[in-house]
């Protein structure tokens, strides 16, 4: 288990798992204390942004929007000009589109995130296989299983 005060940036797909509130997101709430942490997770604002539209194209109720609010004010907003993560993003870029073979160009919005979690020097807990190429180059990565939560 990553200690409590090592840094956590949590991807967008892990916050759809907590605002979803089922098994899943209990567990990762649960398994890595999210919310009684000594750090607070990070989150990018990318993520912000990510959530905000999902929320507006799903056609998400007033109170899980509220909720979706008052989630990420649990959390600290890591803006993109913070730190060097315009360094991180042009490395990470770089490596995925040049240097690693076969090229593994990623999405802008996880290009980002996965800056993030490298300047901050955090552990990023996702459930996808998007960031696996950047490990341990760049990140830490912490994955989690999309249907039961559990670290994988």
């Amino acid at each position: 288990m990553i200690p409590s005060n090592e840094p956590l940036l949590l991807d967008s797909n892990v916050l759809v798992h907590l605002i979803r509130g089922k098994n899943a997101g209990q567990r990762i709430a649960n398994d890595y204390h999210l919310l009684q942490r000594t750090e607070r997770p990070l989150i990018s604002v990318v993520t912000v942004g990510e959530l905000k539209a999902l929320a507006n194209k799903l056609g998400w109720s007033t109170g899980k929007q509220r909720h979706l609010d008052e989630l990420i004010a649990e959390l600290v907003v890591v803006g993109l000009n913070q730190g060097d993560i315009v360094s991180h993003y042009a490395a990470i870029d770089h490596y995925c589109e040049r240097v690693v073979k076969p090229a593994r160009p990623m999405g802008q919005n996880d290009l980002w995130i996965a800056a993030t979690a490298a300047a901050a020097d955090a552990h990023l807990l996702t459930t996808d296989r998007d960031f696996d190429h950047l490990r341990p180059n760049f990140i830490k990565l912490v994955r989690l299983d999309p249907v039961t939560g559990a670290t994988l």
